[in-house]
């Protein structure tokens, strides 16, 4: 399981991105990987899989 940081995330149209935490790596996210609401800033743990356009953060649910 990864962890990071919401970089930023679009309820209206519904996809955002993840910084993973020690790569820096940016991921995308889309409303359909959640498990949690999420906002900008909020730390996340998730999976990564391979999408269509790259890897994509799945199963992503907030930490505290």
């Amino acid at each position: 399981m990864n962890t990071g940081t919401v970089k930023f995330f679009n309820e209206s149209k519904g996809f955002g991105f993840i910084i993973e935490d020690g790569t820096n790596k940016e991921y995308f996210v889309h409303v359909n990987g959640l498990k949690d609401q999420v906002k900008q800033n909020d730390k996340v743990s998730f999976e990564v899989v391979e999408g269509r356009k790259g890897l994509n953060a799945v199963n992503v649910r907030v930490v505290n």
